[in-house]
């Protein structure tokens, strides 16, 4: 099944194209740079390779992350156990740490919503921040405790569903890397990848965030339905804005500020004025 897929997706952008050209001999070589090399370099082809892989690959991270494992990006080291949304098979974590190494986070109180592995969280306590890393999942904040002693740094675990068990207007700066797969979670890994049939994350994200002064960084990919996410986040009053993005193989990544949008402050001066 895998290779036929493979092979239909060759066959669909290479070689039915190449027979219904009909080229001589001597035309051979102009067609594979002007058609052949401009598809390799078309999204649209590496993403049918890479739905293709997707069954092997989906295969090949259920084994892999069925043991505990140590991971490490730029110097810091974390500890993963089975079930703890893993950042060795995906961009984005390393994408919003790429980011915020920019930021000056000394002596900042930093919150990682929804932490995993609590890349994250290192990354911004070795920047001097006071980081509180929170999960629903107890085995990424057992995690994160063996690896504050591998990395000699501190970081407040707390278990909490979103803002459960932690204010958000204790913080300075909120990072939340969320799940986005439009589909019920049936399990505490699961959690970390689906939102909610109907996007439930996001219409409690942001409805427990209205008094936050914190500057919020949320980061999405093209794989997600950003729109609907938009949709929800503005219904709210928050608008996202980007303030960065980095396309990675087949994959577009942004890096939002949350941010109250014009009408929603309107609405509060208006109401504090009328008390």
């Amino acid at each position: 099944m895998f290779f036929g897929q493979i092979l239909h997706s060759i066959n669909a952008n290479f070689i039915l194209p190449l027979q219904q050209t009909h080229l001589h001999v001597p035309d051979i070589k102009d067609y594979i740079e002007q058609t052949i090399l401009s598809r390799l370099g078309n999204r649209r082809f590496h993403y049918s390779i890479f739905k293709s892989l997707q069954p092997i690959l989906g295969k090949f991270y259920r084994i892999y992350t069925s043991k505990k494992r140590i991971y490490s990006y730029r110097g810091i080291k974390v500890v993963i156990y089975p079930g703890v949304f893993h950042p060795r098979f995906t961009f984005s974590t390393k994408f919003f740490v790429d980011h915020f190494l920019n930021l000056n986070l000394e002596d900042k109180r930093v919150l990682e919503l929804g932490c995993g592995s609590g890349l994250i969280s290192f990354h911004a306590a070795a920047k001097g921040a006071t980081v509180t890393a929170t999960d629903i999942n107890p085995q990424a904040l057992h995690g994160i405790e063996e690896s504050a002693l591998i990395n000699r740094l501190a970081v407040e675990v707390l278990h909490s569903d979103l803002f459960e068990n932690v204010r958000p207007e204790d913080f300075d700066y909120i990072f939340i890397n969320p799940p986005y797969y439009p589909k019920k979670p049936d399990s505490l890994e699961e959690e970390a990848w689906y939102c909610g049939q109907d996007f439930e994350y996001f219409r409690k994200l942001f409805s427990q965030i209205e008094h936050v002064a914190a500057t919020i960084l949320m980061i999405l990919s093209e794989d997600c339905q950003i729109e609907k996410i938009r949709s929800i986040s503005s219904g709210a009053g928050f608008d996202l804005v980007k303030v960065d993005e980095k396309r990675i193989f087949t994959e577009l990544n942004w890096i939002f500020k949350i941010t109250r949008n014009s009408s929603a402050k309107e609405d509060k001066l208006s109401s504090a004025n009328t008390h």
